[in-house]
């Protein structure tokens, strides 16, 4: 087993990305609507950060093409992707501007909601902080649903499973 000590900097992007994906994380897909239509976007920087009030935060990158989109939105909806949702998860991380793959409708806010994900988030955007170069956007969380099921899961570059106890 090697272990690689470095600095990060530009000339170390990719090591400090490797680094990064020895943290597996669970995968999201957030949705907004715009007067374009519905965007998605697959996310796996998603966190908790308040039950009271209910905060959550997830970051976007700059160089998006779905930036504007996001950047400027006040609902969205985070989706906690099913292990089955494999196939659409990766979809959205190519295209957040077809949802011709997937079963959706609006919600009263305007916020796609994605069918058969674990967990949803219908937020309310709270705060904006620029990192840079990504934004972190903290939703104020105003409705939850979840069911039981496998989470998909994000790691090395690579998606899997995680089972539920039972």
């Amino acid at each position: 087993m090697t272990e690689t000590t470095f600095t990060p900097g530009p000339d170390q992007s990719l090591n400090f990305r490797e680094a990064l994906g020895c943290f597996g994380t669970g995968v999201t897909v957030v949705t907004t609507n715009t007067a374009g239509g519905p965007v998605a976007i697959t996310v796996n920087s998603f966190a908790s950060v308040s039950l009271d009030p209910p905060l959550v935060l997830w970051c976007l990158a700059k160089d998006s093409n779905r930036y504007d989109a996001f950047s400027n939105c006040q609902h969205y909806a985070i989706h906690v992707m099913a292990q089955e949702q494999h196939d659409q998860a990766l979809l959205f991380a190519r295209n957040g501007f077809d949802f011709s793959h997937t079963k959706w409708q609006c919600d009263e806010a305007g916020r796609p909601r994605l069918s058969d994900c674990l967990a949803r988030f219908d937020c309310r955007l709270s705060d904006i902080h620029d990192a840079g170069d990504h934004l972190i956007l903290v939703g104020h969380v105003e409705t939850v649903m979840h069911r039981p099921g496998q989470g998909l899961i994000f790691k090395r570059g690579q998606f899997g499973g995680f089972a539920d106890l039972i």
